[in-house]
């Protein structure tokens, strides 16, 4: 039997080539962009954090209070970070995934410009005093018209390749990112309009931000993250998918159930107990989704655990879908009526932010680009230690954040409920858990200072110039079986 690449084969290959040569410089440009301001997200939490159990630090600076830094360090992490990983991932794959070329990769790129000039002007009006107070939607008023313009111009394109697919079959990824695109704007709208523009009850303003908080952790981050590991596991792995109901059931029970979650975070406020109670049963049947994919995606990748252990995308990807179940299970165990009065007004919310944005979408992110860089730029990752370092002081650091955060806000919660202690002392209680928050997230700004000067390696392609995959080095000895790992100075030297 012959052993030369037959005539189709070639064509697709080709045909790939050309998807991601399509795509080069708006998916670069959000990842490293997405990464940069991943930096500085960790660093206004590192200073945040800081002042919580040390007030006097930057004390002499109006734009490093509390109120400022940590509402910054929020929409950094999510509008810098979170929306521009996430946007980079879709439209990637849904080019891929539809076969078909971006034919306007120039526009998006322009968008994405437009989407920092956003994202930085609305950072400094944090800083500066101009935020509106609305967690997760403190950027000056003026800002978010701009940024959903901006998200517009992006996606459309990926909605449009989406209908011109070849072959007309629908993946289960596409199923989440479509989810994904077309639930943002709708979140992101109706919270914007009746919050900012409309004449709303603060009641009622205040439901909708937690709704919106909510929806965008649900119906954005996480379908995205799921996405993304339905693409990775198979791919990688090398199975199809273990169960195509799993599939169904996790996709249609998180489209149904999630967009009541949300508003349990106002148990006992002026509002109707129907929508707290909603809200709590919808955040507790998270569970759901979360098992279907968990077990769908873990069963797909548990054939080949050789590959999970050497796969630096299957590993980054396995552990955000393990994160997934923790957060189901943390979710179902802290969003109960009876456990909400110990969580409501604590920094237990904080840790399960954390582990949502970092440690279920955040590592699956990472797992997508450690796949999707190097075939866009045709070069390899320069090393491995590099990744493994990536990966262990992210996975501890998040562990930390959720841990002491949780914990810390479990114990504000007890003392809230003592109505002998004063509720100042009760709040007091978790600042001393900051210390261990600050030295976590010291943790994971090493780590993503290294991915980033990586990826803007990569970026300059100055990677290794090998057709074999930067695998980590597990069981191989000293010696990796795919060549040297390249040094950069070297490397360098050697393209001068």
């Amino acid at each position: 039997m012959s052993s030369e690449p037959t005539l189709s084969a070639i064509q697709d290959a080709e045909k790939r080539a050309s998807i991601d040569l399509s795509l080069r410089h708006p998916v670069m440009f959000f990842f490293t962009s997405g990464a940069a301001w991943l930096a500085v997200a960790l660093l206004l939490g590192i200073v945040s954090s800081i002042k919580m159990h040390a007030p006097g630090f930057l004390s002499d600076c109006s734009w490093f209070t509390i109120g400022r830094v940590q509402p910054a360090h929020m929409a950094a992490l999510i509008y810098g970070w979170g929306m521009q990983a996430a946007l980079g991932i879709i439209i990637w794959l849904m080019s891929r995934l539809s076969r078909q070329e971006c034919r306007a990769s120039g526009l998006i790129l322009l968008a994405g410009h437009i989407w920092n000039l956003g994202l930085s002007l609305g950072l400094f009006g944090i800083l500066a005093g101009f935020g509106t107070g609305v967690p997760w939607m403190e950027f000056p008023t003026f800002v978010w018209p701009v940024m959903l313009l901006s998200y517009a111009l992006i996606t459309i394109w990926s909605v449009i390749q989406f209908r011109v697919r070849e072959g007309g079959h629908i993946y289960v990824s596409q199923w989440y990112l479509l989810g994904a695109l077309f639930w943002f704007p709708w979140i992101y709208l109706t919270a914007n309009l009746l919050i900012f523009v409309l004449d709303t009850n603060p009641v009622f303003a205040s439901a909708v931000n937690a709704w919106f908080r909510s929806g965008l952790t649900y119906l954005f981050f996480i379908p995205v993250a799921i996405g993304s590991a339905y693409y990775i596991a198979p791919k990688v792995s090398g199975r199809p998918v273990f169960s195509y109901s799993l599939a169904l059931l996790g996709f249609w029970s998180l489209a149904f159930l999630m967009p009541w979650a949300g508003m349990q975070k106002l148990t006992g406020s002026p509002l109707p107990v129907f929508l707290t109670t909603w809200g709590a049963a919808a955040t507790v049947l998270f569970m759901i989704p979360a098992v279907a994919v968990g077990v769908n995606i873990l069963k797909t990748i548990s054939f080949g655990s050789e590959t999970w252990l050497n796969s630096p995308s299957l590993r980054f990807t396995a552990t955000g879908i393990i994160a997934l179940l923790a957060f189901g299970v943390l979710g179902m165990g802290l969003n109960t009526i009876s456990s909400l009065k110990y969580t409501q007004f604590t920094i237990t919310n904080y840790g399960m932010d954390v582990l949502a944005l970092y440690g279920v979408f955040s590592l699956c992110a990472f797992g997508a680009i450690y796949f999707i860089v190097p075939r866009i730029t045709r070069r390899e990752w320069l090393s491995s230690r590099l990744i493994s370092m990536h990966y262990w002081f992210s996975l501890y650091g998040t562990i930390l954040v959720v841990l002491f955060a949780i914990f810390g806000g479990l114990m504000q919660g007890v003392g809230q409920e003592n109505y002998l202690d004063p509720w100042l002392a009760a709040a007091g209680r978790g600042t001393r858990y900051f210390i261990g928050i600050t030295i976590a997230l010291l943790f994971v700004m090493a780590s993503n200072v290294f991915f980033f000067l990586h990826l803007a390696l990569m970026w300059l392609r100055l990677g290794r110039r090998s057709s074999h995959p930067t695998l980590l080095p597990h069981g191989h000895g000293s010696e990796s079986p795919h060549g040297p790992e390249g040094d950069i100075d070297s490397l360098v030297s050697s393209k001068a």
